[in-house]
């Protein structure tokens, strides 16, 4: 079988050392889960001033990261910079009318995947609310959705390839989605720890709406060179697109 060339561009780099930081967050919270499991569900509930644990320290690095979303950087990808003003390259005479059916073929699908997504948060939901879920698997289930949002980016996406229907990453409709998906299973736990990160997460998700409501032009190839391949930087697509031509190739024998 042919070798897949990846050229490991800056942006690429980045997503690969985060995703592995991911991870070994993941493994080091899935160890507290086996093995200090009750522990765990008290410290979700322990006040700062009675000591930092690792539960606050999570929450920073939460925290963190949904701020930086709604101040973003140069270091990010430009699947989160295309909202900006200033990553606007307008394509000269785009078609407002076919910008309109985007639009509104795009929120559509975004409309699926937000339904789709509370129905299947609703089960763990009514797990939690009758018993049979703790605190501590809501908290593991976050962090796992944490560790996913990194795998949907870099190797595969079942919202892009069964709904959304978008090219790549930096084309995506509902990019900044990720933490209001993560946080999700905080919305059962009634604890300042829990609630902060959902809410927070909202705000992100308002953030992004607002500006594709009021500037979709920004997020759509037909409008922006941005987001064209051509003009593409990031190339944060390669492990995707390389995956997908070997399946391809083991389909054909």
């Amino acid at each position: 079988m042919k070798k897949i060339k990846i050229n490991f561009t800056r942006p690429l780099n980045f997503y690969v050392l985060k995703f592995l930081l991911r991870l070994a967050l993941v493994i080091t919270a899935f160890f507290l889960y086996i093995f200090h499991r009750d522990e765990l569900k008290v410290l979700m509930d322990q006040p700062i001033w009675r000591g930092i644990t690792p539960i606050h320290v999570l929450w920073c690095i939460f925290m963190g990261i949904m701020i930086t979303h709604l101040l973003p950087t140069n270091i990010l990808s430009m699947a989160l910079r295309k909202s900006k003003e200033i990553n606007y390259r307008p394509v000269q005479g785009y078609d407002e009318l076919e910008l309109l059916r985007f639009v509104q073929d795009q929120n559509i699908k975004a409309w699926k995947v937000l339904l789709g997504w509370l129905s299947f948060n609703a089960i763990f939901g009514v797990l939690y609310l009758v018993g049979i879920l703790g605190s501590q698997d809501l908290l593991m289930l976050s962090v796992f959705f944490f560790l996913s949002d990194y795998i949907c980016i870099l190797f595969y996406c079942p919202f892009q390839s069964l709904i959304m229907k978008n090219k790549c990453c930096v084309n995506c409709r509902i990019y900044d989605w990720g933490h209001f998906m993560m946080f999700t299973p905080m919305l059962f736990i009634k604890n300042f720890f829990s609630w902060s990160l959902f809410f927070t997460s909202c705000i992100v998700v308002l953030h992004w709406e607002i500006i594709y409501a009021r500037h979709p032009e920004r997020f759509w190839s037909g409008s922006n060179k941005t987001l064209q391949c051509a003009h593409c930087k990031d190339k944060t697509c390669q492990f995707k697109e390389g995956l997908k031509r070997r399946h391809r190739r083991a389909k054909l024998g």
